[in-house]
């Protein structure tokens, strides 16, 4: 069983720019390196997890969201990062178009991406979390049953009411919910 830190990748990894999909507009968050150098010192593996309805609303393809993603992943790992794998659900039930346009259990703030994860890797929910900068995000955590930090970076949990639910911590940045995350394992 490993130690996973779940991250949403736009706004919590990258810049939110809107629909991430072109590789001109990829920059890292603020204090992302520093973050995940800290939690994987201290046992951690990562695991992105995003909804990405970009796509299912027909304004980038798959093809492009890989593209993307090899990016982030590259940078990430030329700072000794690596990502153990990125889960991503295309779909949106309201907008999305032909067969995206669904309600499925993989779109947070459902938690299947992480079940699916947990098939794959073997998690230790115990000593799992999940970083992400809206609220849908934080909800999945709570849906599987892991602890969940809210990043101030992104969209700063601007989807409020709707998925407003309980969280460990409120973070400034990446760095701030990393420290949060060892000062809690290690007390």
């Amino acid at each position: 069983m490993i130690k996973v830190i779940f991250l949403d990748r736009d706004g919590v990894i990258s810049i939110d720019k809107g629909y991430n999909h072109k590789i001109e507009d990829f920059e890292l968050e603020k204090n992302i390196i520093p973050a995940l150098k800290l939690l994987k010192k201290n046992g951690f593996s990562f695991i992105v997890v995003t909804n990405q309805s970009g796509i299912g609303r027909g304004i980038y393809t798959e093809d492009d969201f890989w593209k993307y993603n090899n990016c982030v992943t590259d940078e990430l790992s030329k700072n000794g990062i690596e990502i153990l794998k990125t889960y991503f659900s295309p779909y949106h039930p309201e907008k999305g178009i032909g067969k995206y346009k669904k309600k499925t259990r993989c779109r947070k703030p459902e938690p299947g991406m992480l079940e699916e994860a947990e098939k794959d890797f073997g998690i230790d929910n115990e000593h799992s979390w999940i970083i992400g900068d809206k609220w849908s995000d934080v909800k999945t955590g709570k849906n599987f049953g892991i602890k969940a930090i809210l990043v101030l970076t992104g969209h700063a949990g601007d989807d409020a009411e709707k998925h407003k639910t309980e969280v460990e911590f409120i973070a400034q940045d990446p760095l701030d919910a990393a420290e949060f995350i060892i000062r809690n394992e290690n007390s």
